[in-house]
């Protein structure tokens, strides 16, 4: 009886919850990364260089890095709820802002807001699914969340292609419709939020009794079983030396994928494509890499095991980057950079699970908050030295092996992090004073 109320619980839980986050996050990434596509138009229409583009691009991560812990702090206190609409509403105003930057400086400003703006979506997601699914569960559910950015490219790639078309409407440039139109769902969705999420199982109105007496004790049995040994306190969670290893880790995978995102539209139209035709090609490696996200975050849920489901996907993504550098048709880099997809979005569910096995409470706030600022940097280095490189050597090459070099090393740093992670917290805080 216990597993079939469990299975009827975690099925309602999740039908309620992951598509609607999922959703959020689609809108989230679209609004993060269409400068991608604006650049095809946009770069030429400012006389930006592609140093000038790869630093506006990136520097939207410096804005995450400064507020990401404070807001995750926030959340954790006033639920998520409430802050979750506040970082859709601000951020989707930013974002239209972009329709009407005028200069590199005001390209630089609204792209750090942008980041400031939509600090602490991403790692407030993944705290509140540690509310909601036990931790044999929540790799599976958090690679259905994190789908939602390869899904989010299958779609808008082409409906970003599209809206560039409607270059000289209303007296806008294409690239200003783009960044309006796309920045408005954001907005919905923060009022709607509002009306439909829930912050804790306790207050799941929506839940049958019995489910929601079975889920609260559950999520309860699990902090109580931590509480020996995890970490509690904010500062405990900022402080912990495998949250700073994490990040690390998440810095590599981030300059993977935001290399993809920012970079992957202009690598792929110097094959002499149309516009449109980028739109659609670029679709097809998230397309692929839907699918063995899932299915590699169910491998892991199944296993139990975290530490190779990062490392090999990892290896993966780097091996992807080398043959996308020396890729000389379409149909070559298009294999290498679905590769590249395939690496990056496999790494990240059975990544986001290391924090959480030894970070509860307060800490778990800050610790992952702590790992996603830090670690997104990595947007900023990588877009950033691409953009560098290729200013100096006419070529993407440089940047890509870089960017390949970077994820080596979150490899190598996951393998030498794997034992610490099962050494309870006091002993590895310990070990480092």
């Amino acid at each position: 009886m216990d597993s079939t109320l469990e299975q009827l619980t975690m099925r309602r839980v999740a039908l309620r919850i992951v598509p609607f986050i999922m959703l959020l996050y689609f809108v989230a990434y679209i609004d993060r990364v269409n400068i991608g596509f604006a650049a095809l138009t946009m770069n030429k229409d400012l006389g930006f260089s592609p140093g000038v583009f790869g630093f506006g691009a990136g520097i939207f991560f410096w804005g995450y890095f400064l507020f990401e812990v404070p807001s995750n702090i926030i959340l954790d206190k006033v639920g998520a709820r409430l802050w979750i609409a506040r970082v859709m509403i601000t951020w989707g105003m930013c974002s239209a802002a972009m329709a009407f930057v005028w200069d590199s400086t005001s390209f630089y400003v609204l792209r750090f807001l942008l980041g400031a703006a939509e600090a602490g979506f991403f790692p407030g997601i993944i705290l509140y699914l540690s509310y909601w699914f036990p931790a044999h569960r929540r790799a599976a559910i958090t690679s259905l969340f994190m789908a939602a950015v390869p899904i989010s490219v299958v779609f808008g790639s082409p409906f970003s292609s599209a809206l560039l078309e409607l270059d000289g409407l209303g007296g806008l440039k294409g690239w200003q419709w783009m960044f309006i139109l796309e920045a408005i769902p954001a907005v919905i969705l923060g009022f709607v939020v509002l009306f439909y999420m829930t912050d804790r199982p306790e207050k799941a109105k929506w839940l049958p009794e019995d489910q929601r007496a079975w889920l609260v004790e559950a999520m309860e049995a699990e902090r109580a079983k931590k509480a020996g040994h995890a970490n509690h306190s904010i500062w405990r969670g900022l402080a912990d030396v495998r949250v700073l290893a994490l990040s690390l880790v998440y810095f590599g995978t981030s300059a993977g994928l935001y290399t993809l995102s920012i970079w992957a539209p202009q690598i792929i139209k110097e094959f002499g494509l149309s516009t449109m035709q980028v739109g659609f090609i670029n679709a097809i490696p998230p397309t692929v890499a839907v699918i063995a996200m899932y299915l590699w975050a169910w491998n892991s849920d199944r296993k139990q095991e975290r530490t190779w489901h990062v490392v090999i996907a990892c290896l993966a993504a780097a091996a992807g980057l080398a043959l996308a550098g020396m890729a000389n048709t379409v149909v070559s880099v298009v294999a290498a950079l679905t590769l590249v997809n395939i690496g990056i979005s496999s790494a990240k569910p059975p990544l986001w699970i290391m924090p959480t096995m030894f970070l509860s409470g307060p800490a778990a706030a800050t610790g992952i908050a702590t790992i996603n600022s830090i670690g997104n940097l990595g947007g900023f280095a990588g877009p950033a030295m691409i953009g560098w490189i290729k200013e100096l050597t006419g070529s993407f090459v440089g940047g890509l092996y870089f960017v390949c070099g970077l994820l080596v090393f979150s490899a190598i740093l996951t393998l030498v992090l794997s034992r610490s992670l099962q050494r309870p917290a006091a002993s590895v805080a310990a070990a480092h004073t």
